[in-house]
């Protein structure tokens, strides 16, 4: 096969399993075997820790064997676990405590809730332990947050599993696996697990900290955190989750939390990564840390180097989009107006970021750099969000087109028709929203930038409008063929004026 065609066709999907063993390799590893026992699977890291009492394995695998993969793990733990026997400073529910698909390449996080549900169903119906839905898989919105469905623990969710309604699971029987208990599965974005240790053994302290910079209690947004005891350290610790390092940086929670510690006359030691980190959360940290002015991803060796690889040397930029405009060109009806659409606000919100990125460069605009800095850093996340809508669009339209060609006769067929119209009116939808924000955005820099860039912020403002209008033609069209009035009639009132 062409290795071009390869590429195009990979499927990858990251999953990082928490299994409820910190203190014994041979199991941990016994595990991991599990895993690797599934052809075409990579294990790419392997964490412990005895205080916790938990380890964390990340792998990945392509979109047809990472369920299974997963699923072959969390059997192996339910033959080694015992939580009846466990302790440890990390809460847990199960042998297999929770089990997350993150999409990487070829793959959204919609096909990933797939994922997250089939492997769901299959682990209660192979191992008999029941499952848990949660983030972007959640079957109730109050399951999205893992805290709450691990509220008590193991031995509170034994107690309360029958006798409560809300504690009944997505998948099995309401009662836990006597050893095992119970497993979360799900599907969430990238996610850093991230530590702070202290120079004090008071885990009161911690958990200040904790609920001070969490989100649910009013704190940075997409951190989640808690207090926990490092008893064989003798130090308190600020664990964290950080579900978007674009919103909320390292940096940010670190400075954080050392502010606060200094109110109790306490100060970090030290901190720790769990897991994997993507390489642009650490860039964002250089970036914050040792102040450069001109910081960009460009200016990393290896980011320039494996650039020039990809492209086969330096080209210009003509030829760089070249074969997305071939593709558009080709009598195929994807890639089409969709994901065009999607790359004029993919292209309005780079030259906002362009703007943003030169004037706080200038002394001139000292005083707006902070302001600068966010309408960059929001500028860049809807521009990449944008740029991945560019596939979803046209794999949106596939489906649209797969669902009209099942046989007339078969059962769901209708069904099938008006969700794959659904999904084709979602993508251009939140293309018309977020263009609509980068148009916001790009207003706003005006009074902020240099008047010599006034020309770039008109062509940002126009693209914008046109991934607006593009994408609302993409709306209507298909919600000309779905048959939910009430449906289309909240669509069409999400829609931009």
């Amino acid at each position: 096969m062409n290795s071009t065609l390869e590429l195009a066709m990979r499927t990858l999907v990251e999953c990082v399993p928490n299994f409820s063993e910190g203190r014994d390799p041979g199991k941990v590893d016994a595990i991991v075997e599990a895993i690797r026992s599934v052809g075409g699977v990579y294990i790419l890291d392997k964490e412990m820790d005895a205080d916790h009492n938990r380890s964390v394995i990340t792998f990945v695998a392509s979109r047809e064997k990472v369920a299974e993969a997963a699923i072959r793990g969390v059997a192996r733990a339910v033959e080694l676990i015992d939580l009846t026997r466990h302790t440890g400073a990390h809460p847990r529910i199960g042998a297999a405590d929770v089990v997350p698909f993150v999409p990487v390449e070829g793959v959204t996080l919609d096909d990933c809730v797939s994922i997250a549900r089939q492997a769901g169903e299959q682990i209660w119906q192979r191992l008999g332990v029941p499952v848990y839905l949660y983030e972007a898989a959640a079957s109730r919105p109050e399951r999205r947050n893992l805290e709450k469905i691990r509220k008590g623990q193991f031995e509170g969710l034994r107690d309360e599993i029958a006798a409560s309604e809300e504690r009944r699971p997505d998948f099995g029987e309401p009662h836990v696996h006597p050893t095992a208990g119970a497993t979360v599965v799900g599907a969430r974005k990238f996610l850093i697990a991230y530590n702070i240790n202290l120079n004090t053994a008071d885990v009161e302290v911690a958990k200040k900290i904790a609920k001070t910079i969490r989100a649910s209690s009013g704190g940075f947004p997409a951190v989640k955190a808690m207090g926990v005891a490092l008893a064989a350290r003798n130090l308190a610790q600020v664990s964290m989750n950080l579900t978007d390092f674009e919103q909320t940086s390292i940096y940010t929670v670190w400075e954080a939390v050392k502010a606060e510690a200094a109110r109790y006359g306490a100060e970090p030691i030290g901190s720790e990564i769990i897991g994997l980190v993507p390489k642009k959360a650490l860039e964002m940290v250089a970036a914050s840390f040792l102040k450069v002015e001109n910081f960009s991803p460009e200016m990393i060796l290896e980011n320039r180097l494996a650039a020039a690889l990809e492209q086969g040397g330096p080209e210009s930029a003509s030829v760089q989009c070249q074969g997305f405009l071939d593709a558009v060109a080709a009598p195929t009806a994807t890639p089409g107006g969709g994901s065009v659409s999607a790359l004029a606000g993919a292209l309005a919100a780079a030259l906002g970021q362009m703007v943003a990125g030169l004037s706080r460069k200038k002394k001139a605009y000292a005083q707006q750099e902070p302001e600068l800095s966010r309408l960059c850093e929001r500028l860049a996340k809807l521009g990449e969000e944008l740029k991945q809508a560019m596939d979803r669009d046209a794999q949106s339209y596939e489906g649209v087109l797969a669902a009209y060609r099942l046989p007339k006769e078969s059962p769901g067929r209708e069904e099938a028709i008006q969700q794959a119209l659904r999904g084709a009116a979602e993508v251009p939808l939140g293309v018309a929203e977020r263009a609509a924000e980068v148009g916001a955005l790009l207003a706003r820099l005006s009074p902020l930038s240099s008047p010599q860039m006034a020309s770039d912020l008109k062509v940002g403002a126009l693209l914008a409008e046109a991934a607006i209008e593009g994408a609302r033609a993409n709306v209507e069209i298909n919600l000309e063929s779905i048959s939910d009035a009430s449906w289309v009639a909240a669509v069409r009132g999400r829609l931009p004026a």
